[in-house]
């Protein structure tokens, strides 16, 4: 065994990693839009937060390891690289910190605060934000698209496009999210326009 088997291990066990915790999060969320009443939705926070924890060192070690396979085995110029280092700091850090973590540390207080019983309208408008459920289902695309790129090795035109395909098609999958947003503002018994 070498130490780049090593890294490409980590890396790749890493990755998995993030991917569980983006699927632990897009599952309590979409459980968090079924529940009835606080209590239930309570046990969902709470494994979002006990989540947070594995994509953070998942996050730290794929990046550590493709940091050093980066440098150790490929030229860090190389342009797959640079687009995927590109994505990973110029795309997911304002997705998950800029919009992501705000909107669940918000849903976690209010679920913190909400007496017993139902769930608050506003807490449940906060669950049912597209931008929210948009934003995560865009995280794992673009997740996913440094994981094409690992794999393909494409030229860095190849890169872009590739990202950006991914970045389109996380997006895309919102679209029911907005759809779905929308039609609850039009009320019962009434035609979306």
């Amino acid at each position: 065994m070498t130490l780049y088997s090593l890294a490409l291990f980590i890396h790749v066990t890493a990755d998995i990693g993030i991917f569980v915790a983006l699927g632990v999060q897009l599952f309590c969320l979409a459980a968090l839009r079924r529940s009835n009443s606080a209590e239930q939705a309570r046990g969902y926070v709470q494994l979002i937060h006990l989540s947070d924890p594995l994509s953070i060192t998942s996050a730290l070690l794929t990046i550590a390891a493709g940091l050093y396979m980066a440098l150790t085995v490929w030229d860090w110029r190389t342009g797959w690289i640079l687009v995927a280092l590109g994505s990973v700091i110029f795309l997911l850090p304002p997705l998950i910190g800029g919009v992501i973590e705000p909107r669940m540390r918000t849903i976690a207080a209010q679920m913190k605060a909400a007496p017993l019983g139902p769930l608050p309208p506003p807490l449940r408008a906060r669950l049912h934000d597209p931008i929210l459920g948009t934003a995560l289902q865009t995280a794992g695309a673009i997740v996913l698209g440094i994981v094409f790129l690992m794999t393909t090795k494409p030229s860095v035109l190849g890169s872009i496009i590739a990202m950006a395909v991914f970045v389109a098609l996380g997006l895309a999958s919102g679209w029911p999210l907005w759809r779905a947003a929308h039609a609850s503002q039009q009320g019962p018994g009434s035609r979306p326009g």
